[in-house]
């Protein structure tokens, strides 16, 4: 696996992210956090722990960048930590020798399940939490629900283009 790639990936998307994606404040519901794609295209073979400390700190800096308090942090872990089981439950035992996730590794209805349940679990974690009471449960569900279709696209694009 090559590390340089990695970094300059999170590198670009962090950018994306904190440029152009934390402007769009679609009627207020849309906040797409596209930076989660990174996480979710680590490689399949690093140890549970190592997910889970990569994930803690694209969490921490996306909640430098964000001033969120932890929020980032905590989804970004709890990603990396069901991350594991999901591909599990996804793909079989000849699969997971692939050190890279891809479209092509993965195939298309495997990868959709995988990139909706995530980000999913991802944005309503960050919702939930910044929200910090059951009073805005029907904002936080909508919020989710667009922000997610928004990310899910932006992520399902972004794999169909680089694996075509």
């Amino acid at each position: 696996m090559d590390w340089t790639k990695q970094i300059i990936r999170y590198a670009v998307v962090m950018v994306l992210q904190v440029l152009l994606f934390d402007q769009l404040q679609l009627l207020g519901v849309c906040h797409p956090y596209i930076y989660i794609l990174c996480l979710m295209m680590m490689p399949i073979t690093l140890p549970h722990i190592s997910d889970m400390l990569i994930g803690a700190t694209a969490g921490l800096i996306m909640d430098i960048f964000c001033n969120s308090l932890g929020v980032h942090t905590s989804a970004c872990i709890l990603l990396m930590y069901v991350r594991p089981y999901i591909l599990s439950a996804l793909i079989n035992e000849t699969d997971r020798l692939n050190e890279q996730l891809s479209l092509h590794s993965l195939g298309m209805e495997a990868m959709t399940k995988y990139v909706v349940i995530l980000v999913l679990l991802h944005h309503l974690t960050v919702f939930m939490l910044a929200a910090w009471s059951w009073q805005h449960v029907g904002f936080v569900v909508l919020e989710t629900l667009v922000s997610s279709l928004l990310t899910i696209l932006v992520i399902l694009g972004y794999n169909i283009l680089k694996y075509r």
